[in-house]
């Protein structure tokens, strides 16, 4: 293999691997088996069932980031496999990595914000949704005393 094919192939096995478990996992789950499906039907589901066996492990797993180390070097020989077999997947190979990048790095964002209520104050606050407040006012303990209106 070339080192621009090598290096492509250890982008792409790295970027499936960072990308399970967080919220970018189904898009590049998806993606990656697309590339198996020139294999045949086969190689797509083991693919397809490798990944989520994989992922599953990497949420179970208590340093994520070493069982993504560990998994990265498997993907890279799966992918590699896959080019040897099937070259005419290098193109759809370099356009996965590059999605599948940009699909991680969205999901990486961190969203920063804090809330301050002093004296009494309410804070209704999120991110990424909505807060319905409907306020209703307080309830009366005791009965109103004679000759008030209330």
């Amino acid at each position: 293999m070339a080192d621009p094919e090598a290096a492509l192939v250890m982008t792409a096995a790295t970027t499936v691997v960072a990308a399970m478990a967080t919220s970018a996992w189904q898009s590049v789950r998806d993606g990656a088996v697309r590339l198996f499906r020139r294999a045949g039907d086969d190689h797509r589901r083991s693919a397809l069932t490798q990944l989520d066996e994989d992922a599953a492990l990497v949420s179970r797993s208590e340093d994520a980031a070493r069982a993504r180390q560990a998994l990265a070097a498997a993907w890279e020989l799966r992918l590699a496999d896959l080019i040897r077999r099937h070259p005419e997947v290098r193109d759809e190979l370099r356009d996965f990595a590059e999605q599948a990048a940009a699909a991680s790095a969205r999901s990486e964002r961190a969203w920063v914000q804090t809330n301050v209520a002093r004296d009494g104050g309410r804070v209704f606050a999120a991110q990424g949704g909505d807060v319905v407040v409907h306020h209703t006012p307080p309830q009366r303990t005791e009965p109103p005393s004679p000759g008030s209106d209330g």
